[in-house]
């Protein structure tokens, strides 16, 4: 495929990144937008609103901190910083380290009561052969306007209010076109969630007028925003894996940013969702591309370099602070994904003695252009930028955890500066930065207790990943054969990587974890259970004959529907599933595969045409991450494939034909550690040793269907399907032996 933007796609040179800010108690201590309301219709009008769209009855359909809907209004000033963060900052700014951070803010030229703006018609970024590149103009008046409006909330001093007024009002007045080549998406993105930042604290000041508050939000909602959408929904045409991840990022924070600027939940709404299930690799999902034990998470850079691998956490970060400013916990979604991320990307970047760098597992990356990462890069490791204050502050000082090499990396760079001055970090436009100021907290007066304890089951061993508390020095991992004990403590001497394998055999066991902290013993975390050795997890046996409801007999709730004109025919033994070839499947239960790890799936088929790409099933949440088998890939031979980026990423066993047609034939796969097995008709029709994809990586599956591909061109099974099975656990040759004798 051919690069559409080859500025920054082969180059290191152009990173994005962002300072983040404040804090819990930011929601207690908050009016809630009394100068929104006090605009009335006129600021709204703006932003396109309306009285009636009152922000009193506004309701924030993306849930609230504790996952329930609750009808409120949008925090004022609640982006990156809510008016409890100023309050501390006012507090704080002479003490270190505050004060440190403070000085690189009060001796930055953007800082300046004499900085003169340069407001343009029209911003370019990127060469489109006709128009000079101009952006730097645009970031340099965004930092000024952010560094006096950060100056004024802290000061006090209205000088730095009326200057940073004066710059977002030159350009709002001014400001029409944002353009060049597919780099102008990141001027829209950066720049955009930046600017409304600063326009996000200027709007509690009462000397600017309400009618240029509205221009300055009219301006963001419809120079930024449009370019903001339509690349998320687009991405210029091309894969939705082209494009790295912080390309989705810095544009979904700008539609966060201006949704809440603007008080528009539908703006705020799409950037939150994109986050959790977006298809492009700016959602959480896709940025943490992998989840290795120990929950360190490689981020979807990592083999590209480390300019734009730390940029990821600094934008990634500031979408979850302003989200948690609106009582949306984008921090903690989906287990602390994001702290994944970002303990993997501080760790890779660190040095462990002398000139050595921590070393991070690492596994393959492919894009749909080929890239073929196959190791870490090193390409500007040790890359620091003003980010880490806030990954550390709000995991460790808020929620009570434990986040090492975070908190290393932020106490390592502190004083983060801003604007082109970021102290000890890397110098730069793409993020805000003052981040020591900004967003440290006082240390929180006790941990929490180790929490998000998960189980996994390789190669029939049970390997246990959890978080840890804020001061503990070390873990103690129990196991038991009941949920009701005894218990028996397996270690007391887990210290650094929070992972722990057991080998306990076959069976039913459930584990916690415990923190040994100054002066005792945590709470013990959540309680986890592993099922090892080969027990049933789904069971259609297929024997219904009538109806459109496939019986699960593994106890599960994992029942079939039957959709489009499915019916019931002669099957292998008793009755089996029938499908036409053109609209017919079964669908199986939503998050079908987020429990396994060693696993089977077997069953028989009967096909009736031999055509490339239908599917005996296929497990997943669309074409980018998903698990298949086809009788018959574009190479002519039976596939398993497994990915969660696209089909580049696929990783896949091959046999060496394809499945025959007008008979009934067994096939299976199983996947042991990291080899992956395909059978047919009891004989290996070929194995991967090097599959490190398991089903539960795959993460939430809302398409798990047998006889349809996730691919909308690919043609649907024609033929029979019968006794369906998956297990936990990887089957030997003899088990699939015996299954095929059984039947």
């Amino acid at each position: 495929m051919q690069r559409m933007d080859p500025h920054d796609q082969n180059t290191p040179t152009t990173p994005l990144t962002l300072a983040d800010a404040p804090d819990e108690e930011s929601r207690a201590l908050l009016g809630r937008r009394e100068f929104l309301l006090s605009l009335g219709a006129l600021a709204l009008a703006g932003c396109g609103g309306s009285g009636a769209d009152s922000p009193a009855t506004r309701t924030l359909t993306t849930g609230t901190m504790s996952g329930a809907g609750a009808a409120t209004a949008f925090v004022h000033p609640g982006l990156l910083h809510t008016q409890a963060d100023f309050t501390r900052m006012a507090a704080k700014y002479t003490t270190s380290p505050w004060s440190d951070s403070w000085n690189l803010l009060v001796n930055n030229s953007h800082a300046s009561l004499g900085y003169t703006p340069n407001p343009q018609a029209a911003i370019y970024r990127g060469n489109d052969g006709v128009h000079a590149e101009n952006y730097w103009i645009l970031y340099n008046d965004v930092a000024a306007a952010y560094a006096c409006a950060l100056r004024w909330k802290v000061s006090g001093d209205i000088n730095y209010a009326n200057k940073a007024v004066q710059i977002i009002n030159g350009w709002s007045s001014t400001l029409t076109t944002i353009g060049g080549d597919s780099n102008s998406q990141l001027a829209a993105g950066i720049y955009g969630y930046e600017f409304a930042n600063a326009g996000e604290i200027m709007r509690t000041y009462s000397g600017w007028a309400a009618a240029d508050f509205a221009r300055f939000q009219n301006m963001m909602k419809t120079v930024f925003y449009p370019i903001n959408h339509d690349f998320l929904i687009r991405h210029n045409g091309t894969d939705v894996t082209h494009y790295w991840a912080n390309w989705d990022l810095c544009n979904m924070a700008s539609i966060m940013a201006i949704g809440v600027l603007c008080d528009d939940q539908s703006l705020f709404d799409e950037a939150v969702n994109y986050f959790k299930s977006g298809a492009g690799n700016g959602a959480v999902a896709q940025a943490v591309y992998y989840v290795h034990p120990g929950f360190l998470g490689q981020w979807q850079e990592s083999g590209r370099d480390q300019g734009h691998n730390t940029l990821g956490i600094a934008l990634m970060g500031a979408m979850c602070e302003m989200a948690w400013n609106q009582g949306v916990d984008l921090y903690g979604y989906d287990n602390n994904r994001f702290l994944m991320g970002a303990e993997y990307v501080a760790k890779a970047n660190l040095i462990q003695s002398g000139t050595t760098y921590y070393t991070v597992p690492y596994v393959p990356y492919n894009n749909a252009d080929n890239v073929n990462q196959t190791v870490f890069a090193t390409g500007g490791q040790g890359n620091v930028r003003p980010c880490w204050a806030l990954v550390y502050n709000h995991y460790v000082n808020r929620k009570g955890l434990a986040a090492p090499y975070s908190k290393k990396f932020a106490l390592l760079v502190q004083p983060e500066g801003g604007g082109g001055n970021y102290g000890s970090t890397s110098g730069g436009f793409d993020q805000l930065g003052y981040g020591t100021l900004t967003c440290t907290r006082d240390p929180i007066a006790a941990g929490a207790a180790p929490s998000g304890l998960k189980a996994r089951t390789p190669a029939g061993k049970v390997e246990l990943s959890w978080w840890g508390s804020a001061y503990a020095t070390s873990y103690n991992v129990k196991r038991a054969a009941s949920t009701s004990g005894p218990w028996t403590t397996l270690t007391s001497n887990v210290t650094d990587l929070l992972t722990y394998t057991d080998n306990p055999g076959a069976g039913t066991w459930y584990y916690v974890v415990s923190g040994n902290i100054p002066g005792g013993v945590t709470a013990d975390s959540n309680r986890a259970t592993a099922k090892v050795g080969n027990t049933l997890h789904t069971s259609l046996a297929c024997n219904e004959g009538t109806g459109t409801v496939v019986s699960d007999a593994s106890g599960q709730g994992h029942a079939g529907t039957l959709t489009g004109s499915a019916a019931w025919g002669t099957g292998k033994s008793g009755s089996a599933v029938a499908l036409n070839g053109s609209t017919d499947y079964v669908s199986l239960p939503a998050n079908l595969v987020t429990d396994l790890t060693d696993f089977t799936v077997a069953c028989w088929v009967y096909w009736n045409a031999s055509r490339n790409w239908e599917r005996i099933f296929d497990f997943g949440s669309g074409t980018g991450r998903y698990m298949f088998l086809t009788p018959r890939s574009g190479s002519g031979t039976v596939r398993f494939a497994i990915t969660v980026d696209g089909g580049k990423g696929e990783q896949a066993v091959t046999g060496t034909a394809a499945l025959p047609t007008a008979q009934w034939v067994h096939v299976a796969v199983t996947l042991s550690g990291q080899l992956a097995t395909l059978y047919v008709n009891g004989a290996v029709a070929g194995t991967n040793n090097a599959e490190f994809l398991p089903p539960w990586q795959l993460g939430g599956t809302s398409q798990n269907w047998i006889g349809r591909s996730q691919y909308s061109g690919d043609p649907y099974f024609n033929g029979k399907i019968d006794e369906f099975r998956i297990y936990r656990g990887a089957l030997t040759a003899a088990d699939i032996a015996a299954l095929i004798a059984a039947s």
